[in-house]
């Protein structure tokens, strides 16, 4: 794995850690894309550091089991301010 990469891998998971960020947040953060950001954490940094990566994997589960939340607070707003109620 080329120097670059996995340092990315590693602000990527420590910045994860540190805010609770979605895959979405981070990838918009660091510049890449979403695939980019699922594939350094899922599959790059077992390789690099096994204990990181479940740490990460709890915040990635607990995101995703609360998309549907914040998917229904992102439409209740998005007609707050169409309808102006």
């Amino acid at each position: 794995m080329q120097e670059y990469i996995r340092k990315r891998v590693l602000e990527i998971a420590y910045h994860i850690l540190e805010t609770d960020a979605t895959v979405r947040q981070a990838a918009k953060i660091f510049g890449v894309s979403k695939s980019t950001v699922h594939k350094d954490l899922t599959e790059r940094l077992p390789l690099i550091n096994e204990e990181l990566s479940d740490q990460v994997k709890n915040i990635l589960d607990k995101n995703k089991s609360e998309r549907h939340i914040r998917g229904g607070e992102a439409t209740r707003k998005k007609y707050k301010e169409k309808c102006g109620i």
